[in-house]
Formats: structure tokens, sequence, C-alpha cells
């Protein structure tokens, strides 16, 4: 298997600060993993881009269930219609429960959630549902302000989100919207979007300094020329 590289360097600015920029190098097969109840988390780097995805584990018994509401659906269906008797309340309800629990079965279609670090350009928050369908949506690197880590505490659980602050927009965007995956795989893919706004924050202040040296060394040749 290889290995996936995802290196984050320490350097010194000009007036003594720490800065960090984010490089992605040698970006090939998965290297990271966490899995605990429902959920699994990969990391991995792949084409430049740091991908991290959270997926549901997929439960035997929630597809029997499934299975099980679908046979009894058509099995009422089947049974009223190749029989004489007319629709009773017994039938309606049977046929509406089934149907309900097909349905609640099937509500929650999102298999994996994932979240695309591209370098210098901005995140993509992708849903893979089980039909195939995928959904993304793009954020520029220029229109997040930072990444942040909420705790929401009811009467009866308590869980954590990863969302991300907006510039120019009221609230927050939620990072994985239709997951709730623990703390502990939440952190990593904080961690990294952290590292990404470092990245574009030390790039920004770079460019013009570099820009200005390049001007003075034009205007001294020109200076010399003369």
């Amino acid at each position: 298997m290889h290995k996936a590289e995802c290196l984050i360097k320490h350097g010194k600015a000009k007036d003594g600060s720490s800065t960090r920029s984010l490089d992605y190098l040698t970006m090939e097969q998965s290297t990271e993993g966490i899995s605990d109840g429902m959920y699994a988390y990969k990391h991995r780097c792949e084409g430049g881009a740091d991908i991290h995805d959270i997926m549901v584990k997929k439960s035997s018994f929630r597809i029997l269930l499934y299975y099980i509401g679908t046979i009894c659906l058509l099995m009422t269906v089947c049974y009223i219609l190749l029989s004489k008797e007319s629709l009773g309340i017994g039938s309606l309800w049977s046929i509406s429960l089934a149907g309900i629990i097909a349905k609640w079965l099937r509500c929650d279609p999102v298999k994996k959630e994932s979240l695309v670090i591209m370098p210098t350009f901005g995140v993509q928050l992708e849903q893979h549902f089980l039909s195939g369908r995928v959904h993304r949506k793009f954020v520029p690197a220029g229109k997040i302000l930072k990444p942040v880590l909420n705790e929401y505490v009811t009467p009866v659980t308590c869980y954590w989100s990863l969302a991300l602050l907006l510039r120019d927009e009221y609230g927050l965007m939620l990072v994985f919207k239709n997951l709730n995956p623990p703390a502990k795989m939440l952190v990593p893919i904080w961690k990294a979007l952290c590292a990404f706004m470092d990245s574009n924050t030390l790039s920004a202040s770079v460019l013009p300094q570099l820009h200005d040296a390049h001007k003075h060394a034009e205007q001294d040749g020109g200076g010399v020329q003369s």
C-alpha cells in the first residue's frame, strides 16, 4: 500500500512570527482511518486534494427490516387484490403500517459525506447517496472565515458538528449535513481545515511582498541603465 503524506511546514515571517503552510505531496492512497459505532472515518490524499470521508456502516439488521417491511407491503396488497372482499379498516391499516416501515427505512439514503480540500482554491462538500446520486457544493477559499466545532446539548443526547463561518453570510454552513459523527472524527478534519486556512493566509501575505520586491528590482534595474 502506498503512503500518502500531507506535510505541514513551519517557517518564520520577516517580523519573526511563526507561520505555517500546508504542502500536499505524493497524493495516492489512503493512510488513516477511525471506526466508531455506526460511522467510519477515512483520510486519503488523491489528485492533489486532501479528502476526508465519513461513511455509514452497513447494518444487516436495518437491511433485514427493510426487506421485511417491503415483503409485508407486497403481500398485503396482493391479498387485497386477489381476494373478493372489499377494503376494510384492517386492510388499510396493514397497508399504511407496511408502507410507513418501508419508507422510514429508506428516509436516510446518505451512505457517505466527504470534505475535499483543494489547495489555494477552496473546499468541496459532497453527499453520496445509496442510489448512486452525488450532491456537490464548492466553497471558495476567499469566502471561508474559519472552521468551527460546535457542541449541541439536548435533554436526550449530546453531539458535535463541524461548520464553516462564511464571509457576508448569516449563520453557519454544516460540513456534514446528514451525519453526526463523534468528536474524535471531526477533530482531525477541523485541524486540516485550520491548516488549510493558515496556508491561504500565508500565501495572501507573501504574494504582495513578492510583488513589491519585484517592482523595486525593476525600478533599480531601470536606474542603473540610465
